[in-house]
C-alpha cells in the first residue's frame, strides 16, 4: 500500500485552502466592525445573533460531515461539495458586505443581515468540513500526515495574510468617504467591492484544488444513512473528540481575540486603522515561520511536546505585545510587532497541529467504535472555529456596549472604551491561551504509546479491508 503522496498533489490540494481563507478571514476579522461602524446594528442584536447561529449549526455541522461520509460520485467523495460549497459561500459572502442598492434600514436590514449570517455557516460548511476531511483519508502516515497539514496550513496562512495585512489599506482605496481630518474612512461601497474581490478568489482557488487534486480512499465509504442518533453517538463515544473540542476551542477564541477586535484597537486606541496592516504583516512572518515547526520538532520530540511548545510560545508572545502596549504612556508598535512574531509562531504550528490531532481523533474513533467518520469529526472542527468565534463575539460586544463605544468617534472615544477595546485585544487571548494548555496536558491522551497502538490497528484493518477487496 503506497502512503507516500507526490509533492505536486500536495501542494494542489493545498491551494484551495487559500480560498476558503479569504471568505473565512472577512467574515471573522472584519465582519463585526463592519456590522457595528459601516450598518450601525444595535450590539445587544449582535450579541443574541451569534448565539442562535451557533445553536443551527450545532445541527448542521455534523450533518453535513455525515452527507459527506455517505457521498459517493463518480466525481469522488469531497470534491463536489467543495465546489458547491465554495460556490454558494462566494455568493453569500458578497451579500454580506453589501447593502442591497435600494440601502435596507430597520427590521429589513436586521433580517437580511441574520439570514445571511446563518447561511454564511452553512455555506462554509459544505466546503469547509469535505476539504478538511481529505487528510486522513490520503494516508494513515504520521508523518505524510503532518507534511500534508503543514502544506495545508501554509496556504491557509496565505489566505489569512491576504486578508489581514491587505484589507487596511485596500478599504481606504475603494472607499469614497472622507472623515473630519480630510482622510479616506472605510466605507460600504469599499467593504462591498473588496468583499465581492474575496468571493470570486475564493471559486477560483477553490476551482484550481480540487480539479487538479486526485482522491483517493485509505478506507471504504461509510455505508450507514445519516442519523441524528449516530450523530451524537459519534459525538458523545469519543471522548478525546469532546477534549479536543474543549482546548481547541479556547486557544482559537484566544486567537480570534486578537483578529477580530484589531480592526477597533487600530483605529480607536492607536488611531491609526492603516498601522494595522505593518502589525498583521509581522505576525505572516511568524505563521510562516511556524509552519516548520511541527515538522521539524517531531523529528525530535513528541507531538504532544511540540503541541504543547506551540501554546507557550504564543501565551509568551501575546504577554511580551501586552506588555509593550500598556506599560507605556504610548504603545511601543515595533516592540509589540516583535512580540507579536512569537505569538504567530506558537498559533500557526498550533493549527498544524491540531489538523494532524483531528486525524488521530478519526483512527481513535474507529477503533474504539468500529466503524470510521472522517467527515462527521472533521466538521466538529468547523464547529469550534464558529463556537470560538462565538466567544470571541460575545466578548466583543458585551465589551463595546459596557463601554459605551460610540463608532463615530473612532480615536476620540473615552479612555474608558480604550482601555476596554485594549483588554480584549491583549489580555483575554493569554487567559484563554492558559486554559487551553491546561486541559490539553492533563485531558488529551492521544500519544505516546497509546497512539502507536491505535495506529497499528488500523493498519491492521486496512490491509483487511484490502484482502477482503482481492
Amino acid at each position: 500500500m503506497n502512503e507516500k503522496k507526490s509533492l505536486k498533489s500536495k501542494f494542489t490540494y493545498g491551494v484551495g485552502a487559500i480560498g476558503l481563507d479569504l471568505s473565512y478571514g472577512m467574515f471573522y476579522s472584519y465582519l463585526a466592525k463592519y456590522l457595528t461602524d459601516i450598518l450601525r446594528l444595535n450590539k445587544k442584536f449582535l450579541l443574541f445573533l451569534t448565539p442562535i447561529a451557533r445553536i443551527w449549526d450545532g445541527i448542521n455541522d455534523p450533518m453535513m460531515g455525515t452527507l459527506v461520509d455517505n457521498t459517493k460520485t463518480k466525481f469522488g467523495k469531497y470534491r463536489p461539495w467543495i465546489i458547491a460549497g465554495s460556490c454558494c459561500n462566494a455568493v453569500v459572502l458578497a451579500l454580506m458586505f453589501t447593502n442591497p442598492g435600494f440601502q435596507l434600514g430597520g427590521l429589513p436590514l436586521y433580517v437580511y443581515v441574520a439570514a445571511l449570517y446563518v447561511l454564511w455557516g452553512m455555506t462554509n460548511t459544505m466546503a469547509d468540513i469535505p476539504y478538511w476531511s481529505m487528510v486522513p483519508s490520503f494516508t494513515s502516515d504520521p508523518g505524510e500526515r503532518n507534511i500534508i497539514a503543514t502544506i495545508a496550513r501554509a496556504f491557509s496562512g496565505l489566505g489569512q495574510g491576504i486578508i489581514s495585512i491587505l484589507t487596511p489599506v485596500i478599504l481606504p482605496l475603494l472607499s469614497v468617504t472622507y472623515g473630519a481630518d480630510g482622510e479616506k474612512v472605510w466605507d460600504a461601497r469599499g467593504f462591498s467591492i473588496w468583499a465581492i474581490i474575496c468571493a470570486v478568489g475564493l471559486v477560483l482557488f477553490s476551482t484550481i484544488s480540487m480539479t487538479t487534486t486526485k482522491e483517493t480512499h485509505t478506507v471504504p465509504p461509510a455505508a450507514e444513512k445519516f442519523s441524528f442518533k449516530k450523530m451524537f453517538q459519534i459525538a458523545k463515544s469519543n471522548d478525546q473528540l469532546l477534549v479536543f473540542m474543549l482546548f481547541a476551542m479556547l486557544s482559537n477564541a484566544g486567537w480570534y481575540m486578537i483578529s477580530g477586535v484589531g480592526a477597533y484597537y487600530f483605529d480607536v486606541v492607536i488611531g491609526d486603522p492603516s498601522a494595522q496592516s505593518a502589525f498583521n504583516t509581522i505576525g505572516a512572518v511568524g505563521s510562516v515561520l511556524g509552519l516548520a515547526v511541527v515538522p521539524v520538532m517531531t523529528r525530535f520530540i513528541s507531538r504532544r511536546r511540540t503541541y504543547q511548545f506551540s501554546l507557550i510560545m504564543a501565551i509568551i508572545g501575546f504577554s511580551g505585545t501586552t506588555l509593550f502596549a500598556s506599560a507605556f504612556a504610548e504603545p511601543k508598535l515595533m516592540a509589540m510587532n516583535l512580540s507579536y512574531i512569537i505569538a504567530s509562531i506558537g498559533v500557526a504550528s498550533m493549527f498544524v497541529s491540531q489538523t494532524v490531532f483531528l486525524a488521530d481523533i478519526v483512527d481513535y474513533g474507529h477503533v474504539k467504535q468500529g466503524f470510521r467518520s472522517e467527515s462527521i469529526t472533521f466538521s466538529m472542527k468547523g464547529f469550534l472555529q464558529k463556537m470560538a468565534y462565538t466567544i470571541q463575539t460575545i466578548i466583543l460586544f458585551s465589551g463595546l456596549e459596557i463601554s459605551k463605544y460610540d463608532e463615530t468617534l473612532h480615536a476620540a472615544n473615552s479612555a474608558g472604551v480604550k482601555s476596554a477595546i485594549s483588554f480584549m485585544m491583549l489580555g483575554a487571548p493569554i487567559v484563554l491561551f492558559i486554559l487551553s494548555f491546561l486541559i490539553f496536558t492533563f485531558k488529551f491522551k492521544l500519544h505516546g504509546e497509546f497512539m502507536e497502538e491505535i495506529t497499528a490497528k488500523i493498519k491492521e484493518i486496512q490491509l483487511q479491508n484490502e484482502s477482503d477487496v482481492k
